[in-house]
């Protein structure tokens, strides 16, 4: 049975159950509310997406969790956002702690003109003075555990740019995943892929959730149903039904839920 659930304020999910809590979050953009006291649990070792209309707070949200939107001119928030039983907005916590810990791939390949061997390294480059042998192990892990060493193992000092667009992509998931987070928080990952492309970060990521929590958000309400665990319908910056994606998509308690999982159609 899956553990996403929305609680109220009194609730809270134990360590066993989730990775992070989000606590009556409220997010704001000088004076316009984006976000309005949202609630979630996301287990762990599963695959939460997170689906509603353009503009619903799902990005926003998202980039909550690593903390990217403190970067943004007139951001604000209130509540709390726990990871292991810490508020990661709390003054002393470290935007680049918690970064180590929950990695993000966006909705468009990001490569750097570097080759394939430094983009998968860019991030622990901040953190450690590798030896060449530990360079080459990293390399070479995190390379298969996206699928991609048969493809590049011949070919590692050769730019990044070279590479197909859906090999970008798995590639900014190595170049993620080689930091070891816990927790990889995917935007709309393959909105600008090919069906084939997609085919394969879908069965990625699935085969992911082994090692980490994976956070999804997609509009493709298909994609939702052929890879996640559980579902978070989010909609004017509320959530309106989170749960298990069996019972989100045969036996919502919403009716708002049922009638945007039918024809995409959200008066919230």
């Amino acid at each position: 049975m899956s553990l996403l659930k929305v609680h109220s304020q009194q609730e809270s999910a134990s360590a066993e159950e989730s990775i992070i809590d989000v606590k009556n979050f409220k997010v704001f953009f000088k004076d316009l509310q984006v976000l309005k006291s949202i609630n979630l649990s996301f287990p762990q070792n599963s695959i939460t997406c997170i689906i509603g209309p353009s503009g619903g707070g799902k990005s926003t949200l998202l980039r909550s969790l690593n903390r990217i939107n403190d970067e943004v001119e007139g951001f604000s928030c209130e509540g709390e956002l726990i990871l292991e039983n810490e508020n990661v907005y709390d003054k002393n916590y470290k935007p680049e702690e918690l970064r180590a810990k929950v990695g993000m791939v966006f909705q468009r390949p990001c490569v750097f003109p570097k080759s394939i061997a430094e983009n998968v390294l860019f991030g622990l480059s901040f953190q450690k003075k590798l030896s060449r042998k530990e360079r080459a192990v990293i390399v070479e892990e995190s390379l298969r555990a996206v699928g991609l060493w048969s493809e590049t193992s011949h070919r590692l000092k050769s730019s990044a740019t070279s590479l197909s667009i859906g090999q970008q992509q798995r590639l900014c998931i190595a170049r993620t995943i080689a930091v070891k987070p816990k927790v990889l928080l995917l935007d709309e990952p393959t909105s600008s892929l090919d069906p084939v492309s997609a085919q394969a970060i879908e069965k990625l990521v699935m085969e992911l959730k082994k090692e980490y929590t994976i956070i999804f958000v997609t509009h493709n309400i298909q994609q939702a149903n052929r890879i996640a665990d559980n579902i978070v319908f989010l909609c004017d910056g509320k959530v309106i039904e989170a749960g298990p994606k069996s019972q989100m998509f045969e036996k919502p308690s919403n009716e708002k839920t049922r009638s945007y999982l039918n024809s995409e159609f959200c008066d919230c």
